[in-house]
């Protein structure tokens, strides 16, 4: 942890609750690994092998023309997928991902983290995991194994965040400095957060990067239940509104969906891949969508 003070011990409850997951995440991490998990995160990049002799149905642009002139004969330079990935997972707890229905945005987070994490440690590939609110509060760094996978999920269920706000850009700066080799980044978020596009661009120059993001359907669609008062999850702030006025739950609706749009857009400018999940319904089905999207988009 950042402040370098022990963790305190682990509650019974948090272990039953990480046995809990992964025995409901069993399925997903089975399928993931049956096809979507190799394409897309395994050889996203390429190691050189050798050089040997060209052979019939060789690729022309895999020729090494140096050593070809100087041995007088084509030879084609081979190469093998990278063996080992590293997984890392930075997940936002700020105050906004505390709301959401049937599940908290911050509880669909941590089981989408817990699959992913699940799937790496099946492939004998390094996870870890940073937990930010409006500052770095907590850091599992990339190891290999199924007990260090479980250590990530439990850490992230067992995490209580000190701080309301979000800094997101504090987050993607430690992880770069964090990271020396290319890697997996997952951030798990809902970006309601500034000025985060530049960072998140400096990231995906250097690393594969899968912006995972959670909106809950009343960011874009209001309750009509009469008047409320709603309390901003991170500053406090609280405001009375009428939510069976019709036009404010236009102007709402506008609001919530120009936001997605744009943040999408903005994701996507900065070279991220997004994965847009809920609070509610089935999130396997549109995870696999998103990778299968991605694997045909290389090529693969």
């Amino acid at each position: 942890m950042p402040t370098g003070t022990p963790s305190p011990p682990i509650p019974p409850e948090i272990l039953k609750q990480v046995n809990r997951i992964a025995l409901r995440t069993r399925g997903l991490v089975d399928t993931l690994l049956a096809g979507e998990y190799r394409s897309v995160f395994r050889g996203h990049g390429m190691e050189f092998a050798e050089v040997r002799a060209y052979t019939d149905g060789d690729d022309y642009r895999t020729i090494d023309w140096n050593v070809s002139a100087r041995l007088g004969a084509p030879y084609v330079k081979t190469f093998t997928e990278e063996r080992e990935v590293t997984f890392f997972l930075v997940v936002d707890r700020s105050g906004s991902t505390g709301v959401g229905s049937p599940v908290s945005k911050a509880e669909r987070e941590v089981e989408v983290a817990a699959v992913l994490a699940l799937a790496a440690a099946r492939e004998n590939d390094r996870v870890g995991t940073l937990a930010f609110t409006d500052r770095v509060e907590h850091i599992v760094p990339p190891a290999k194994g199924r007990i260090h996978a479980l250590r990530v999920i439990r850490d992230l269920l067992a995490f209580r965040p000190a701080g309301h706000g979000t800094d997101l850009v504090a987050a993607l700066h430690r992880t770069a400095r964090l990271l020396r080799h290319r890697s997996v980044v997952v951030v798990l978020s809902d970006f309601l957060a500034p000025n985060w596009d530049k960072p998140l661009r400096q990231l995906s120059a250097r690393h594969e990067v899968f912006a995972i993001t959670v909106d809950d359907p009343r960011d874009a669609q209001p309750p009509a239940s009469g008047w409320l008062q709603f309390r901003d999850a991170e500053s406090g702030e609280e405001v009375l509104a009428n939510t069976g006025d019709d036009r404010l739950r236009r102007r709402w609706a506008s609001a919530g969906n120009r936001h997605q749009a744009t943040r999408h857009e903005r994701i996507q400018a900065a070279g991220a891949y997004h994965v847009a999940l809920g609070t509610t319904g089935d999130y396997a089905t549109p995870l696999r969508r998103a990778f299968a999207r991605r694997i045909h988009r290389r090529g693969r």
